[in-house]
């Protein structure tokens, strides 16, 4: 079986990619990732070297919303299947500016599947989020699977976009797709931008620590790991054409959060700062998978008092990575990663 993954030098794909060198060794491993500010080779630096010497793993440099590079890895691949992390992921950003949104998530998705469809790839695993729901009141219950689609950010709208058109190219095409939504991921190589990693970071280094509004948002976390173990149940026997919530049973307030991870380090609830609100903050996120839990048989494995014992742990222990996001230091890896390009296709003309 060879398999593309995309955005595996990000947070979650590099935690997906770690499974399967772990617990697939039968398997090979293209990883595609196009090195923006969120792809991180030191997140795989343990582990890359040793599974491409054996021949298991091979890093692309390329974007995805690269029409001529996607065809020529397509066809040069032999591509058994696709699981499409890569994605621009962040909601600060996306309100600042929505363009690379659209271009990554949209176009770059429509440009994999083209590609997947002419080569005749087998399945086509597509991993989203729950945030294009919307948001829920207190009293709701937590998604399902046909809840409407009532994306509040660009952000959000861009990977709603991108799952209708993953299912508009099963029921045209017959095309082998599945679609994942999770929750919140926290764990070991996180990008420090997001609540947790930033939170850990700064408390910490003594540093304030930023909270929207009032802290009461509610989001339901899960464990990245246990995250991965349910993309990989969908891939391998998920149902064409269906989409599966993949959810932690772990709903909590931001500022709990952030109070829990003060607790973790030994910092201080002074070094908390209540900010201006983030335009068009969701109010709460949660997830029923029981659809998943009953089909696949998966559910998440940790609590997150579980989880976030782990996390902590993996940033007092990994100080060194977390400086060199910070200081940018981690691009000069990128600059010096071994990959393989894809030829530029020649023009018939």
């Amino acid at each position: 079986m060879r398999i593309l993954v995309t955005g595996g030098m990000g947070f979650i794909g590099s935690n997906f990619v770690r499974l399967l060198l772990r617990e697939r060794p039968e398997w090979e491993i293209w990883n595609l990732d196009a090195l923006t500010y969120a792809g991180n080779p030191e997140n795989l630096a343990d582990v890359a070297p040793s599974a491409q010497a054996a021949g298991r793993y091979r890093f692309v440099h390329a974007d995805i919303a690269d029409e001529r590079a996607m065809e020529t890895l397509f066809e040069s691949g032999r591509l058994d299947a696709v699981v499409h992390f890569a994605a621009e992921s962040h909601v600060d950003r996306s309100i600042q500016s929505s363009a690379p949104f659209v271009r990554t998530n949209v176009v770059g998705t429509q440009v994999l599947l083209d590609a997947a469809r002419r080569t005749g790839v087998g399945r086509f695993t597509h991993v989203s989020t729950d945030e294009v729901y919307g948001d829920l009141e207190p009293e709701e219950p937590a998604f399902t699977e046909s809840h409407p689609i009532t994306p509040s950010s660009p952000y959000s709208a861009s990977k709603a976009a991108s799952d209708h058109l993953v299912l508009a190219y099963h029921r045209t095409h017959g095309m082998d797709v599945v679609v994942t939504r999770c929750s919140n991921n926290y764990g070991p190589y996180h990008f420090p931008e997001k609540l947790i990693p930033l939170m850990i970071v700064n408390a910490l280094a003594g540093k304030r620590l930023p909270v929207y509004g009032k802290g009461d948002n509610v989001r339901d976390w899960i464990y990245v790991e246990d995250h991965c173990r349910g993309v990989l149940a969908v891939l391998e026997r998920g149902r064409a054409g269906e989409v599966y919530n993949l959810g932690g049973a772990s709903e909590r307030k931001n500022l709990d959060v952030v109070k829990a991870i003060i607790a973790a380090v030994g910092a201080s609830e002074e070094q908390i700062e209540f900010v201006t609100d983030r335009p068009g903050h969701d109010r709460r996120y949660a997830i029923d998978f029981s659809k998943a839990a009953a089909e696949l048989g998966w559910g998440p494995t940790r609590t997150f008092e579980q989880g976030l014992q782990e996390t902590v742990q993996w940033y007092l222990d990994n100080r060194g990575w977390s400086a060199r996001v910070q200081d940018g230091a981690y691009r000069e890896s990128a600059a010096m990663i071994e990959s393989w390009k894809p030829a530029a296709r020649r023009s018939d003309g």
